[in-house]
C-alpha cells in the first residue's frame, strides 16, 4: 500500500474530554472477540439497546456490517484480517474521540492485532470483551451455516477449523455464552461499565 505525503493533521476545537462532558458519560471501544457463532453480534446489539434505553451514547461496528462497505475489499488471508481489524481500530479511535460508546464485534482471531488496537487508544479505553464459547457449541448453532462448509472443505482458513483463534489471555471481560442466557451475559457487562465508572 502507498502511503500518503504532505499530509497534517489538524486539531479540532472541542476536545474528547468537552465530548465526553456534554453526553454525560465516558467513551470506549467494547472490543467483543470470539468464535464465529459464538454470540459477538447477539450480545453486542442487546447491549447497545439497554445502553441507549439508559441514556448513553453509543454505535455498533458489526464485522459482517463494515464488510459490506469500508472493508469490502479484503478477504480472509491472514493479512487481509489484519488490515481489516486495522481499519476498524481507526475507526473505532474516531467514536471515542467523538464521546461514543463503540460496541465493536470482530472475531480478531489474532491476538496481535487485537493488542495493537488496544495501543491506538488511551489508558481504559479500550475494554476487550471476550465472548468465549466451547468450538462445539458455536458449531452446532452454526447460524450461517459457515462451519458446515469449512468442514466439507467449501471455505478455507476457517477460524477454528484450519486457522487458528488465539483466546484473549487478560479480558477486561469474559461472558460465557455457551453457559449464560443473552441477558446474563449482557448484565455482566452493564455491571463491569457501571463499577469501573464508564456510566453512571
Amino acid at each position: 500500500m502507498t502511503k500518503s505525503t504532505n499530509i497534517q493533521w489538524h486539531d479540532s476545537k472541542v476536545t474528547k474530554a468537552e465530548r465526553q462532558q456534554m453526553k454525560g458519560h465516558k467513551s470506549a471501544v467494547l472490543w467483543f472477540t470470539g468464535l464465529s457463532g459464538s454470540g459477538k453480534s447477539t450480545i453486542s446489539a442487546e447491549l447497545e439497546k439497554q445502553l441507549h434505553n439508559m441514556g448513553i451514547h453509543t454505535y455498533r461496528l458489526d464485522g459482517d456490517n463494515v464488510r459490506h462497505g469500508l472493508n469490502n475489499n479484503l478477504g480472509f488471508s491472514a493479512k487481509d484480517r489484519t488490515e481489516n481489524i486495522r481499519r476498524v481500530g481507526e475507526v473505532s479511535k474516531l467514536m471515542v474521540d467523538a464521546g461514543v460508546v463503540t460496541l465493536s464485534a470482530f472475531i480478531s482471531p489474532y491476538s496481535k492485532d487485537r493488542y495493537n488496537v488496544r495501543q491506538m487508544l488511551e489508558a481504559g479505553e479500550f475494554v476487550e470483551v471476550y465472548v468465549k464459547c466451547s468450538l462445539e457449541a458455536a458449531e452446532e448453532r452454526d447460524p450461517k451455516g459457515l462451519y458446515k462448509k469449512a468442514r466439507a472443505g467449501e471455505i478455507k482458513g476457517f477460524t477454528g477449523i484450519d486457522d487458528p483463534y488465539e483466546e484473549p489471555v487478560n479480558p477486561e471481560v469474559t461472558v460465557k455464552t455457551d453457559k449464560e442466557t443473552v441477558e446474563e451475559s449482557v448484565a455482566v457487562i452493564v455491571e463491569y461499565l457501571k463499577v469501573e465508572g464508564y456510566i453512571l
